[in-house]
């Protein structure tokens, strides 16, 4: 199966009322292909993984330690996905932090290490990787009024394929920052969106060597108001990083969300295809859920 097929996937989707964004990248052949790859979107929490990132590079030049403790403060706190604020200790370290970031897309860890790295500074990275239309704009705000910036962030697929591209490569800035914004990825708890129908194993040890026969993933998820997001990627026979946003009006009423949930997963379905069978072979059927 090639990645046109990914595209065509995408394409599936011109009729919904919906906008939605696809990049996916050959790690080692170098192919790549998109759908609306370069519409600047909301992309919520899958930003985080440029914050990991810097976090990442930070930890591997030893700006940062990894048992280096890190108070939480009042102004850090946020609701809506997270552990950290129901948790009853002031203090972490970076390690711990990035953990949560990454597992459960914490918004109070989130706000920790944006104020300790400094928002200036993800700026700064995406750009020396080439990514100058990924942005975090603040930290995470249980509402949002006027003196604010309107969303958290905003990105292209092609740029969150990026990203996760440089960490399968080994170019995020060194093979040792890369393969821990990797293993921090591969914690997330999240697999309702692109891998959502793949026959893949979360738990598996030794990513990111392949198994036999199986699939293994790596991702990061973002979920708000008419927003849904994924980056990560794939790998199988080839590894095969990817972006996937949708975004649409919420005034449409659910059945607009469930047309991009299903959109999304389409498109995911594909991706595990190209991972699993090289360069051809049908799309497998889905899974059965397990009871």
């Amino acid at each position: 199966m090639s990645l046109s097929q990914v595209a065509a996937a995408a394409r599936r989707s011109a009729a919904l009322p919906l906008t939605l964004a696809v990049a996916a990248v050959d790690v080692d052949g170098g192919g790549t292909v998109g759908v609306d790859e370069d519409v600047v979107l909301p992309v919520a929490s899958a930003s985080k993984l440029l914050l990991l990132a810097e976090v990442a590079r930070r930890l591997d030049g030893g700006e940062l330690s990894p048992g280096q403790a890190v108070g939480v403060l009042d102004e850090d706190r946020a609701d809506g996905t997270g552990l950290l604020r129901r948790m009853s200790r002031a203090g972490w370290s970076v390690e711990d932090l990035a953990w949560l970031t990454a597992s459960v897309s914490d918004n109070t860890a989130t706000n920790v290490l944006l104020r300790l790295v400094g928002r200036e500074s993800t700026d700064l990275l995406a750009r020396r990787l080439g990514l100058g239309r990924l942005a975090l704009h603040d930290k995470v705000r249980d509402t949002r009024g006027p003196d604010v910036p309107p969303v958290f962030a905003t990105g292209t697929a092609r740029d969150l394929a990026g990203l996760v591209t440089h960490a399968a490569r080994g170019t995020m800035v060194s093979p040792a920052a890369s393969a821990r914004l990797l293993g921090w990825m591969r914690a997330n708890t999240d697999h309702g969106l692109v891998p959502a129908l793949v026959d893949h194993d979360p738990y598996a040890p030794g990513f990111p060597e392949p198994l036999p026969g199986r699939l293994l993933v790596a991702n990061k998820t973002g979920t708000d108001t008419g927003v849904r997001a994924d980056a990560g990627v794939i790998v199988g026979a080839r590894r095969i990083a990817y972006a996937v946003l949708a975004h649409w009006d919420t005034g449409l009423g659910p059945g607009a969300e469930r047309a991009a949930v299903h959109a999304v997963r389409d498109v995911g379905r594909t991706l595990a295809a190209c991972a699993r069978r090289g360069g051809d072979g049908p799309v497998p059927d889905p899974p059965r859920p397990r009871r």
